[in-house]
């Protein structure tokens, strides 16, 4: 078996996950839909930035026959003179890698870049970088620099997409440079555990810094489905945690010490689990409600979101509306109404809700969220597209009022809210009636990946009014949520 530089770096992220790639493939999960959508923004990103280099030779492969030839078509590029090679894969011994661009400096000596859809150079690009530096040098490439290309988070569409403006290339040499020796040694380790019969252990402890959630799902498929109240399901744990929790023999959340070293949220949810009852402090909830005015305008919006601005105006990654979910409650005791907007062409989404907005929303009255930062954000955004809205943008945002609050604060905690205060935690407990199962689309990637590729990317769904129902229903259900946990807080 061979090392490529995706088993390197997926070591890096825990032990067993290489091992379980290598020899228990079907136990790791399919990519989820954020994590589709970070490949399909690299391989957007690619095909632009691969327009900064001159005089090229695109190889790659589409099936496993061609992926066996690369190496040979690579060399022949080389041999030919090419001055810059995308997608060429070299081989070292048991190492191999696919590098993204390769540049001819003068005869001997090339340049490597590695192409990433993000907006800054992340501290797991270098010992990418470390790793393929040691593979072609080990073939016999001379490297003079490495760098990293990456997206200009500050660039602004205005007609035609400028690469040379989206696109900002740092040199990453020295810092490359300095990490190959640990690189060196940790693909020797890596060889060693790909090899091993046994499975490496499992543990989260061995997780490194922010792969916690995407590890516990492989956990789960392979431990079996845990208990909500294992300690791996405490809010916000680290892995020095977890060493410490196993070596101490503590399996469940109630297990913990009061007096143990956790944040305040954890504690809460220490604390909640122990008593497990719902846990209030009315005193701040009635200030909370008594801070509301009606009418209440409870207010939800999707978003889509790419690396290339689609439209004049916006920057890349920038969170644009494309749909809203508004329920409205005139008075108390008076039934909800219910008004919403889904764009249904491929345009600029932004001026054609903003006016139906208009129209729903009022100008008195609160307007209620979950998350005010998100909501307030768009807002903010939308008033720079469209200056002329600007003032009914500010004055909406001075309005927002923030359901979040007595979730996050712990004015109310429940043990299977498993110290969250997302509304997909809260809602089954406060509201079991209501439920995302059984939708087609129940979460905001799912819901912004099935509008892009109808309107942006151009591959619609077989029914698109299937689409749109689909989009109105989890978006109206956002809002109706959110209506229903204010009815529950009336009654707490």
């Amino acid at each position: 078996m061979q090392l490529s530089k995706s088993d390197y770096l997926m070591f890096l992220k825990h032990p067993a996950w290489l091992w379980l790639k290598k020899n228990k493939k079907y136990l790791l999960p399919p990519p989820d839909a954020a994590l589709q959508a970070l490949f399909d923004a690299g391989n957007e990103y690619e095909r632009y930035a691969e327009q900064l280099f001159r005089q090229s030779v695109s190889l790659g492969f589409n099936n496993f026959s061609e992926y066996k030839s690369l190496p040979r078509r690579t060399a022949a590029a080389l041999a030919d003179g090419a001055e810059t090679i995308f997608q060429g894969r070299f081989e070292h011994g048991r190492t191999t890698c696919i590098i993204d661009v390769l540049q001819r400096i003068d005869g001997g000596n090339f340049d490597l870049y590695e192409i990433k859809a993000s907006t800054s150079v992340k501290a797991d690009h270098i010992p990418d970088l470390a790793f393929q530096a040691i593979v072609l040098e080990g073939a016999g490439i001379s490297i003079r620099k490495t760098g990293i290309v990456h997206v200009n988070r500050d660039y602004v569409r205005q007609g035609e997409i400028d690469i040379r403006q989206i696109s900002t290339v740092e040199d990453v040499t020295e810092r490359v440079a300095e990490r190959k020796a640990t690189t060196d040694g940790e693909i020797s380790e890596a060889l060693a555990v790909m090899d091993q019969p046994d499975m490496p252990d499992l543990s989260p402890r061995y997780v490194s810094s922010g792969n916690m959630d995407e590890w516990m799902e492989i956990y789960s498929n392979v431990r079996g489905k845990l208990s909500p109240y294992s300690i791996y399901n405490l809010a916000g744990i680290k892995p020095q945690q977890i060493a410490r929790f196993e070596d101490a023999g503590i399996a469940s959340i109630d297990m913990i010490p009061d007096d143990d070293d956790l944040t305040e949220r954890q504690a809460r949810q220490v604390a909640v689990t122990k008593s497990k009852r719902l846990l209030v402090d009315r005193e701040p909830i009635q200030a909370f409600l008594s801070g509301l005015s009606y009418p209440l305008y409870f207010l939800d919006y999707e978003t889509f979101s790419d690396v290339i601005p689609s439209f004049d105006g916006l920057r890349p990654y920038q969170q644009v509306p494309f749909q809203y979910s508004l329920h409205v409650i005139f008075e108390p005791g008076a039934p909800v109404e219910h008004h919403e907007y889904l764009h249904t062409e491929s345009s600029n989404p932004v001026g054609p809700l903003l006016s139906r907005l208009r129209e729903d929303i009022g100008d008195k009255g609160s307007v209620i969220v979950w998350y005010a930062p998100f909501e307030k954000g768009r807002n903010q955004e939308m008033a720079l597209i469209s200056p002329e809205q600007a003032p009914f943008l500010n004055e909406l945002n001075d309005r927002v009022v923030d359901l979040m609050v007595p979730f996050k604060s712990g004015w109310v905690v429940d043990m299977d809210f498993l110290g969250s205060a997302s509304i997909k935690k809260v809602l089954p407990v406060l509201v079991p009636e209501l439920s995302y199962d059984g939708l087609s689309i129940a979460n905001g990637e799912v819901a912004q990946r099935a509008w892009m590729d109808t309107f942006i990317r151009g591959k619609p769904q077989v029914d698109v009014d299937v689409v749109f129902d689909d989009l109105r229903k989890y978006c109206n259900l956002d809002t109706m949520a959110m209506v229903r946990i204010f009815e529950k807080l009336l009654t707490i």
